[in-house]
């Protein structure tokens, strides 16, 4: 049986792990205080969700594409869909609240245009960390607790449950927009047509980077030309289609070496790469490192 390297997980999966109850399809809340003696998800994975992640005490050292945050009280962060993420280490008095949501939740509950705008951050291509003041960080947890209370199935005979979902989680998500707004005034937060195309792009990308690295293969799926696709990658993120395709291997390549339990010859065959000198002379071309000197230099925690 092929081993999975860097898992993928669902909500669904999350919340098995967390040990929490599940909540509406699509939207989970986790409120967690010294719940955990340990990392609970202490290894490298995926997830198909979007989440943000708010310290209410304590603090969380956290990996996000191989970018290392620390996050101390009244801090947050967003995390989008596929990115490969790393808790590494945590404080014994943490108490955190985790909101996950998927594109199919936001679909189905008939968001606006506006709302979805509203949403812009997560197409940043930074992974920008904010600092709530006092009043903000009350909301926010005021917000979270009654959207948990309300998301429960044991809320059933609420009347108008969905509508109160619906519109708590839209508050919470435009007061979380607002404050991205006036922290990072030049993050632009409307969804374009060409940023909904890039968000295509990197999502196809995540799921068939190792066995396809060819513009022409993402510009297929996505029915336009090879060459609209990389003038409209290059006009928005200042990359072309094959730097962006070369970054998303490389990094997948580097988060496999960081774990010492993989021969380098089994990174080459999960990466679907001929051969491990082919594969070396492609990773030396775009680190300056091969393979081996990597490992060396840059020790990661082990899966």
């Amino acid at each position: 049986m092929k081993k999975a390297y860097i898992k993928k997980h669902t909500i669904s999966d999350i919340i098995e792990i967390l040990g929490d109850t599940h909540q509406t399809d699509g939207l989970h809340v986790h409120l967690s205080k010294n719940k955990f003696e340990k990392i609970p998800l202490s290894y490298p994975f995926r997830s198909d969700n979007y989440a943000f992640l708010l310290v209410v005490s304590g603090t969380i050292k956290i990996q996000l594409n191989l970018i290392t945050y620390t996050l101390e009280s009244n801090e947050m962060i967003s995390i989008k869909s596929q990115t490969i993420t790393h808790f590494l280490e945590m404080s014994n008095n943490l108490e955190i609240i985790g909101i996950s949501f998927t594109v199919d939740f936001i679909l189905k509950n008939s968001f606006k245009k506006t709302d979805l705008n509203a949403l812009g951050f997560f197409t940043s291509n930074s992974i920008p960390k904010l600092k709530l003041l006092k009043d903000e960080m009350k909301t926010s947890v005021s917000l979270s607790k009654l959207l948990e209370k309300n998301n429960s199935f044991s809320s059933q005979k609420v009347f108008f449950k969905e509508e109160i979902i619906n519109y708590t989680f839209g508050l919470l998500m435009y007061h979380y927009a607002s404050i991205y707004r006036n922290t990072y005034p030049n993050l632009d937060a409307n969804l374009t047509r060409q940023e909904e195309l890039i968000l295509r792009f990197l999502n196809i990308l995540n799921e068939n980077l190792k066995k396809e690295r060819t513009v022409q293969f993402y510009a297929d799926v996505l029915c336009i030309t090879s060459g609209h696709l990389s003038k409209v990658l290059k006009k928005v993120s200042g990359k072309t289609a094959n730097q962006l395709i070369d970054e998303a291997v490389i990094m997948e390549a580097k988060i496999l070496l960081g774990n010492p339990s993989l021969s380098i010859a089994e990174v080459t065959h999960e990466l679907q790469f001929s051969d491990q000198s082919f594969f070396g002379k492609y990773f030396k071309k775009h680190t300056g490192f091969s393979p081996s000197e990597f490992r060396k230099t840059h020790k990661t925690t082990s899966l």
